[in-house]
């Protein structure tokens, strides 16, 4: 499953008119669909959650480049700081243009935090956020991950909330109370 970042980069991803996104975030959303798309076909997933996992990695972060004060417009949810904001913000633009599937829309909203009654959607969304292999940071580790995906979808799903974890608490970051009722539906 270990692709070259050149592979998952070179795959085009027709975005909204409406997406704010640069370069880097481009090429991001593309690695991210694609090995979606790898585990999906891997992993034999029915056709239509195939398309939805498709779809959640091609919008998740289609407003991660917006001004605040349009993804504060779109915001119903101000429980979030405003770095945080994209997801709900695309989720609910979405939403507004016809998209009705629930588990795309939640996917989205929740793919930085991660959410207790995630499917397989959400869950692949928010694994391959953080395995994308154009990020900097523990690639190696990442990469192990994200190989173990198709043979070990539930268990490599919880070792990459619990990466997430550490990672936000060594950061000294505090917990957002979704990730922590997310986490403990594990235990």
């Amino acid at each position: 499953m270990r692709s070259s970042i050149r592979t998952y980069a070179a795959v085009m991803i027709e975005l909204p008119p409406w997406a704010k996104v640069s370069e880097w975030r481009r090429e991001h959303i593309a690695r991210v669909t694609t090995m979606l798309d790898d585990w999906a076909r891997v992993l034999a997933i029915p056709p239509d959650e195939a398309r939805a996992w498709h779809d959640a990695g091609k919008w998740h972060d289609v407003l991660r480049d917006a001004d605040p004060d349009e993804l504060a417009t779109l915001m119903n949810n101000g429980a979030l700081p405003p770095p945080l904001w994209h997801g709900p913000a695309a989720a609910e633009r979405l939403r507004r243009d016809g998209e009705r599937r629930r588990s795309v829309l939640e996917a989205i909203a929740w793919h930085t935090v991660g959410h207790p009654d995630w499917d397989r959607v959400g869950r692949a969304l928010y694994m391959a956020d953080y395995l994308d292999p154009g990020r900097d940071f523990a690639r190696e580790e990442r990469a192990h991950l994200a190989a173990a995906v198709p043979t070990n979808f539930e268990g490599t799903f919880w070792d990459v909330v619990r990466h997430r974890l550490i990672w936000a608490l060594r950061q000294g970051h505090a917990l957002h109370p979704q990730t922590v009722a997310m986490w403990n539906t594990h235990r």
